[in-house]
């Protein structure tokens, strides 16, 4: 198997320390000799400890609005399309816990670290996902409510039972992140969202179970 390209290497070992021990916790030193390298050498890819930073973020961010932009570009509509889009998110935050992590950080401090705006970077998936939504919502697909909170409910349900996964473990006395308590979790947001939106006249169609898996 090929060895990475180091500046992709120290991308990801800075991943998994900034989640890990937070931007202030997680030295320039702690990335290098993490990949077997010196400071110099991590300056050579990265100018500063901010730049490194703000690279990782923008990578979680692309990778994240590029599964949910391909989900929302799927075939089919209403119910087909919303639980691709559960899917894929809920995929993407139990394969890349640090991204998570990252997440919560920089939501609660509001992103200011990163010297770019984050609610501007992603208000216009969200806006386009409202927009679809009430749109299907006067088809008479989905039953009419609040489009933006039907959004805001299923990023916190997903986001926030990977992130709470340590705690979640002893209300459940399980591990919540083991394959079947994830299959469990991703069947029950799937069928709680079904019951939320779909009408008697939606186009729904197969198994929630052959749409969770």
């Amino acid at each position: 198997m090929a060895t990475k390209p180091m500046r992709d290497q120290i991308l990801d070992e800075a991943t998994e320390l900034f989640a890990r021990q937070g931007y202030d916790g997680t030295s320039l030193n702690d990335i290098a000799a993490g990949v077997g390298i010196k400071r110099p050498s991590l300056l050579h890819h990265f100018p500063s400890k901010d730049a490194l930073y703000g690279e990782v973020f923008e990578k979680m961010l692309s990778e994240w609005l590029e599964r949910v932009e391909d989900a929302i570009a799927s075939p089919g509509s209403g119910w087909e399309r919303f639980s691709a889009v559960l899917t894929s998110g809920f995929d993407l935050f139990v394969d890349n816990p640090a991204y998570v992590r990252l997440m919560r950080r920089e939501a609660l401090e509001g992103g200011d670290r990163l010297g770019i705006d984050l609610v501007g970077v992603v208000t216009p998936l969200f806006d386009a996902a409202v927009d679809w939504l009430e749109g299907e919502m006067a088809a008479g697909r989905f039953r009419a409510i609040d489009a933006r909170h039907v959004l805001i409910t299923a990023y916190a349900s997903l986001l926030g039972y990977v992130s709470d996964a340590p705690f979640i473990n002893g209300l459940i006395n399980d591990d919540a992140l083991a394959p079947a308590a994830l299959a469990a979790r991703r069947s029950h947001v799937l069928d709680l969202f079904h019951r939320a939106l779909v009408t008697e006249s939606g186009t729904s169609t197969g198994s929630l179970t052959s749409l969770g898996s």
